[in-house]
């Protein structure tokens, strides 16, 4: 049975103050719950004050992105180690923000991913289409390309360490969301694309504007595994909302 993995990722906003006045507000609310993983990305700057602030609770802390050199003449480049000391256990790599707007490519997605496992970093490796390319009827072969670009050269046991993320692009932050058939089919086309030997085992999350309005319908398809929440996620009664459904 694969454990639930709730995510927030809190993209560009709170500041430090912020940032742990929101987790600690959370780590109230979904006190107890330990069916199901919690997980906070929040800005760099915030990583290791929200460290602290969640110390000795069931929330755990990820990152938004990560460079594949572990030091050196990469100005504005967070590393592995640099994560691991901050107290990460997760990190999100290949969001489609990231890919829109930074260049990301499924080749860097694939060295990031690598990066993260050979610094015991967990990866969140983002998959999805934009509204043009669902139109023009090209989804799974986006999302096939993505795929297999991002977990290029991994291992068995690398595979069982990642968790891949389904984020339509037209559904993040636009309060539009694939509807659960929609999500769960792609859900479980990419579960159909992982190797026999870990797609079962292989947590794919759903990343198109989940809230607690629709959390329980969504997750109650069987290839749903959790969420990698964005706006709700910055409100802690939501996000716990979403966590406790």
């Amino acid at each position: 049975m694969r454990k639930p993995l709730l995510a927030g990722n809190w993209k560009m906003n709170k500041t430090i103050d912020e940032s742990v006045a929101l987790v600690s507000e959370l780590a109230e609310k979904v006190k107890g719950v330990d069916d199901r993983e919690i997980l906070v990305c929040p800005t760099y700057p915030a990583l290791k004050p929200v460290a602290d602030a969640i110390a000795g609770t069931n929330i755990m802390l990820g990152a938004q992105n990560i460079f594949w050199e572990e030091k050196g003449a990469y100005t504005g480049e967070v590393s592995g180690p640099m994560l691991k000391a901050a107290g990460c256990k997760y990190v999100i790599i290949g969001h489609s923000e990231r890919r829109q707007y930074f260049g990301e490519t499924d080749e860097t997605v694939n060295k990031r991913v690598k990066a993260a496992l050979k610094y015991r970093l967990l990866p969140i490796i983002c998959v999805g289409e934009t509204l043009e390319e669902r139109e023009k009827d090209v989804t799974k072969k986006v999302v096939e390309t993505q795929l297999k670009g991002g977990i290029n050269g991994l291992t068995t046991d690398e595979l069982l360490l990642t968790t891949i993320a389904y984020e339509p692009v037209w559904a993040i932050g636009t309060g539009k969301t694939a509807s659960p058939e929609q999500a769960e089919e792609v859900h479980a086309f990419i579960r159909g694309l992982l190797p026999a030997e870990v797609k079962d085992t292989v947590r794919i999350l759903y990343g198109g504007s989940m809230n607690p309005g629709n959390v329980k319908e969504l997750m109650a398809k069987e290839d749903i595994d959790g969420g990698l929440i964005g706006g709700a996620s910055l409100k802690a009664e939501d996000f716990a909302a979403i966590v406790k459904y």
